[in-house]
């Protein structure tokens, strides 16, 4: 395209040279680079700019370098028609381009010529947004906020340059109170024309209603930029992992960080990918504090625990009429406590902390995240849900268990002849997450919850029936491993004079930072709440390891039946139970003296016969395999390294003096 014939068409062919109609076609013909500065100088006649502004939005957001002819029409356009260009917009250019990843900073090439990437056109769009809104004259502008809002977080995509420039947008719109804090400040800047631009160059509303604004309408807007501000707040948590809850184990237990190896807590110090993080999510707190939500009061405490679920409440503004007529993120409102107990905690900030206990509040919570499809709800809220541990563990470390101690947990509504605890519904919900949630720090914390919390359990009985339940019901080898040492933890605690519970004899995960949690005696009190109200805990005598023997040493006979491929599949599938069975069978019977009060008349024949031999054998029809090589040890991946280090094991539990099999 000739730049200088260009814009000589853009010059000559302006109203009233030609009707509107024909000079939008000419100047939409003759759009490039080169003519932007002479269009930017056309679009200062503010009657022109009303007439044809809103028609150039999309063109001109696709070409690069185009930021002050959409400012000057964000100032001086028909602000009604250019919100609604504005919106259809970003849904356009939404669907168009799909998901980008977040380090998406270098435009393409259309045409011979730079394409703007998604990311810059956000922010100019809702850049010009925060000029539009201030401009419009109308009784009820709300509605006209109520749109823009819904659109942006419809379109928007957690990364900082768009976390900052809906930061931005609130801000301006509510007033800016304040600027954001110093201690938690974000290094991401971006452009924000309305607040370092010249608001007196803005023409007034041509549409401006004769009423005034509705005097409630204060108080809707500063209530939508509220509800809009959790939404953020959860999809940014939701798809940036902050490692709250690993990061709070270490905090916790600064003695089972592994030496030598760099902490969560440090690389989130160092890393300035990993700060910004917390930068981001510390903006847009303050930015939520600034909207009124700066406490954790028993009425905000009750909506999210006890009221709706609200995953969208942005959708739901066509019958606004009043503020509380507008939800709040309840996921949003979960992280937002979460920030507040781990900010408080770990970084000794100034919060206010919720006043609740894991029962019956953090149950709630729970159950209205994981009651339905909880597999689903981990992979969408991974976020949500990692905050929902973080506040679990908070509550633990501050003894904050039960609301009415004294009071009975037990749960008659979910079967009245064989009612569950509810420490046994807590402890379900929360092997969920450690199950299914992608993040291994994540799975090891929600691990480490469960554990706390059983061992919290005052009702011995109830501990051995949870654990019972895990181990006969849970599809999940790994979990099945938890449910093995936290049963060898309780009865370490319920000995005579029982020390502190050894170190974990299992194979160490390497992936994972921080081990299962140590029971510590006197943290599970022997005899409390008993069976048949007696003072002798169940853990304490033999009654135990006779009720849960089958599930954790089960008969192992079926492995003879299995081709090599099947038996191959089955080893991988079990190898963290079984190595967790071997080495609680370890724990047991090389000190077969010390632990002989817990264990049941002949047990060590029994396992020998049923369990033992079996699974040795098995691992060794399956190594031989790999040595003759029918099976190559590449295929086995790391199970060849369990393989070995459950031959080892079992090999030690033959030779132990308490379990010697006869040769």
């Amino acid at each position: 395209m000739d730049s200088e014939k260009a814009i000589a068409a853009i010059k000559e062919a302006k109203p009233p040279a030609t009707d509107r109609f024909t000079y939008l076609t000419i100047v939409e013909t003759n759009l490039s680079p080169a003519v932007l500065p002479t269009l930017n100088e056309v679009l200062q006649d503010a009657e022109l700019t009303q007439e044809i502004g809103w028609d150039l939005v999309y063109n001109l957001v696709n070409l690069p370098g185009s930021d002050e002819c959409l400012e000057t029409i964000a100032r001086l356009g028909n602000p009604r028609e250019v919100i609604l260009k504005v919106l259809e917009t970003l849904e356009l250019l939404s669907q168009d381009d799909g998901y980008q990843s977040d380090d998406e900073s270098e435009a393409g090439e259309t045409n011979g010529e730079k394409s703007v990437p998604f990311k810059q056109k956000f922010i100019t769009l809702v850049n010009m947004l925060s000029i539009l809104h201030k401009r419009i004259k109308t009784k009820y502008p709300s509605r006209f906020l109520a749109t823009s809002l819904q659109t942006i977080y419809s379109t928007y995509r957690p990364n900082h340059e768009m976390t900052a420039t809906v930061i931005n947008l609130v801000r301006s719109l509510a007033g800016n109170k304040r600027p954001p804090l110093p201690t938690r400040k974000s290094s991401v800047n971006v452009a924000n024309p309305d607040q370092h631009g010249d608001a007196t160059k803005n023409a007034p509303d041509p549409e401006a209603d004769k009423e005034t604004e509705d005097p409630t309408e204060t108080a809707v807007q500063e209530r939508l930029l509220l509800s809009f501000a959790t939404c953020i707040l959860e999809s940014f948590v939701n798809k940036n992992d902050v490692a709250w809850a690993p990061r709070l184990l270490e905090f916790y237990n600064p003695e089972k960080i592994v030496p030598g190896r760099k902490t969560l807590m440090a690389r989130f110090r160092e890393e300035k990918e990993l700060s910004e993080k917390d930068g981001a999510v510390g903006q847009l707190v303050a930015l939520i504090a600034d909207l009124g939500l700066s406490s954790c009061d028993k009425t905000f405490l009750s909506q999210v625990s006890e009221g709706p679920l609200h995953t969208d409440p942005l959708s739901k503004s066509e019958d606004i009429s009043k503020p509380q007529d507008i939800g709040l993120s309840t996921g949003g409102c979960v992280i937002l406590m979460a920030y507040w107990v781990f900010s408080t905690t770990v970084f000794d900030s100034d919060h206010p902390v919720p006043e609740m206990h894991i029962f019956p509040n953090h149950l709630a919570m729970l159950e209205k995240f994981l009651q339905d499809d909880a597999e689903d709800q981990i992979l969408k809220a991974p976020g949500t849900v990692q905050a929902l541990v973080t506040i679990g563990l908070w509550l633990h470390d501050k003894g904050l268990i039960s609301a009415i101690p004294k009071a009975s947990l037990v749960n008659q509504t979910t079967s009245p002849d064989g009612p569950t605890s509810d420490y046994m519904s807590y402890i379900l919900f929360v092997t969920l997450i450690a199950v299914f949630h992608p993040q291994l720090h994540v799975r090891n914390a929600a691990s480490c919850l469960a554990g706390l919390v059983l061992h919290a359990d005052p009702a011995d009985d109830d501990r051995l029936k949870i654990l019972y339940d895990l181990l006969e019901n849970c599809d999940y080898a790994a979990l099945k491993a938890c449910a093995i040492t936290w049963l060898r933890e309780e009865l370490i605690a319920a000995a005579p004079n029982a020390q502190a519970a050894p170190q974990n004899l299992a194979a160490p995960n390497t992936q994972a930072p921080l081990p299962s949690p140590t029971l510590q005696p006197g943290a599970a009190t022997p005899g409390t709440r008993s069976r048949a109200g007696t003072n002798m805990n169940v853990f304490a005598g033999p009654q135990a390891l006779e009720t849960v023997q089958y599930v954790v040493f089960p008969n192992m006979d079926y492995l003879k039946e299995l081709d090599l491929q099947k038996l191959v599949n089955e080893l991988g599938t079990n190898a963290p139970f079984f190595l967790q069975a071997v080495n609680f069978a370890l724990f047991l019977w090389s000190s077969a003296d010390k632990w002989r009060r817990v264990l049941p008349p002949n047990l060590d024949a029994t396992v020998k016969e049923r369990w033992f031999a079996p699974l040795k054998d098995a691992v060794a029809k399956v190594k031989k395999a790999v040595d003759s090589g029918e099976v190559e040890g590449r295929e086995l991946g790391s199970l060849q390294f369990d393989l070995d280090l459950l031959g080892e094991r079992l090999s030690r539990l033959e030779a132990a003096e308490g379990f010697a099999v006869e040769k």
